[in-house]
C-alpha cells in the first residue's frame, strides 16, 4: 500500500486525482487544500482530507508524515494578479512542501507544472521540452511556476525522486476554469472569433493527466529529474471544438470575428489600466487571453510516450462530452 498526498484537492485536477487514486487498489490517499469545499465528498470516497495552508511549515511537516508519494497540484492559476500572491502560492508553498518531504523521507514528488512557460504571444507548433523558453515569462503565473518547476527538478536524487508534468488546457467534468470562462463570455456577448479561426491547439482531458501521473509513479528511476509535455495527442481546431461544445449545450455557434491585431491593442490597454488602477482584479481581457484564442499552440508528447510510457486514454471529444454531461447536471 502506497500512501499518496494530493495537494489542491478542492480544485479541478487535484480533486479528480485524489478521487481516482482513492478508488485504486494499492493506494491510500491523503488530500489537502486550504478550502474544505470537497472534504465531505473526498472523505466519502475513501480519502483522508486535511484542510490547511502549504505556506505554513508546521502544517506541511505534519501533513507529509507517513506519505510515500506527493502529487502537487495546488497553485494560483490566473493570467493576472499581484506578484507576491503568485510567489506565495506557487513558489513558497512548493519549497515548504519539498523541505517537509525531504525531512519525512517521501520517495517521489510529482509536480504539476504548466505549458504557459512556453507562451510568448506567437504561434507555436509541436513544442518540445528542449525548445528555448521565452526570455521573459508571459505573466506572474508562468514565472513562478517555472521557478517552482526548476526547484523541484533540481532536488531529484537528493534523497527524493522528482518529475514535472506540463499538461495543456485541462478539460473534463468538474472543470472550473476553461469552459466556465468561455460560457461566461458567451452569455455576456463578449465571445468572438479572434483572427481567422483556423488556429490549432492541444487540450488535455483531466483523465489523461491522471494517467500521466500514474505513469510517472510507475516510471523507472532514469525517467525522473525531467519535465514532460502532456496532452491528448490530437491537436484540434480551437473554434471548431468550442462551437461543438456550444451546440452540444443547445447554444448558437460563434460566427462574429475580430482582427487579432485590434484585439491585442485593446487587451494591452485594458491590462495596463487594471495594472495601474485595479491591481487586485482580473482584467476582462489580456494579451495572453488573446493569444490563447487566436494562436496555434501544439505540443510534442513523444518524450512522455517514450520515457513515461504515457498513452492518452480519452479523446478530446470525449473530454468535452464529459464536461457537458457534468455541467448539465449542475
Amino acid at each position: 500500500m502506497q500512501k499518496i498526498l494530493v495537494t489542491g484537492a478542492s480544485g479541478f485536477l487535484g480533486g479528480r486525482t485524489a478521487a481516482h487514486f482513492a478508488q485504486l487498489p494499492g493506494f491510500a490517499v491523503r488530500a489537502t487544500s486550504r478550502s474544505a469545499q470537497k472534504a465531505a465528498t473526498l472523505n466519502a470516497l475513501g480519502c483522508e482530507f486535511w484542510a490547511g495552508d502549504l505556506t505554513d511549515c508546521a502544517f506541511t511537516n505534519t501533513l507529509v508524515e507517513g506519505i510515500d508519494i506527493i502529487v502537487h497540484c495546488a497553485a494560483l492559476s490566473a493570467p493576472f494578479g499581484l506578484p507576491e500572491a503568485f510567489y506565495s502560492a506557487n513558489m513558497l508553498a512548493t519549497e515548504n512542501l519539498m523541505q517537509s518531504a525531504l525531512q519525512a523521507g517521501v520517495s517521489k514528488f510529482i509536480f504539476i507544472s504548466t505549458p504557459t512557460i512556453y507562451v510568448d504571444l506567437k504561434p507555436k507548433h509541436n513544442i518540445k521540452e528542449s525548445d528555448p523558453l521565452p526570455q521573459k515569462p508571459v505573466n506572474n503565473y508562468a514565472a513562478t511556476k517555472l521557478d517552482a518547476e526548476r526547484f523541484v527538478i533540481a532536488k531529484n536524487n537528493q534523497g527524493i525522486q522528482t518529475v514535472a508534468l506540463r499538461p495543456r488546457a485541462i478539460i473534463g467534468a468538474e472543470d472550473t476554469v476553461i469552459f466556465p470562462r468561455i460560457l461566461k463570455a458567451y452569455h455576456e456577448g463578449k465571445l468572438k472569433i479572434v483572427g481567422n479561426g483556423t488556429n490549432l491547439c492541444d487540450l488535455t482531458c483531466a483523465r489523461n493527466v491522471i494517467e500521466a501521473i500514474h505513469c510517472a509513479i510507475m516510471a523507472p528511476p532514469q525517467a525522473y529529474g525531467e519535465a514532460y509535455n502532456i496532452t491528448n495527442g490530437e491537436p484540434v481546431n480551437f473554434w471548431d471544438m468550442l462551437n461543438y461544445a456550444l451546440e452540444s449545450l443547445g447554444l448558437q455557434r460563434i460566427k462574429k470575428r475580430v482582427p487579432k491585431a485590434l484585439a491585442i491593442r485593446v487587451a494591452t490597454l485594458i491590462e495596463a489600466y487594471y495594472r495601474r488602477f485595479r491591481p487586485n482584479e482580473e482584467p476582462t481581457l489580456t494579451p495572453y487571453g488573446i493569444a490563447v484564442l487566436a494562436d496555434h499552440f501544439t505540443m510534442d508528447i513523444s518524450k512522455a510516450r517514450l520515457q513515461l510510457n504515457y498513452q492518452p486514454v480519452m479523446s478530446t471529444k470525449e473530454g468535452i462530452d464529459e464536461f457537458i454531461k457534468w455541467h448539465l447536471k449542475q
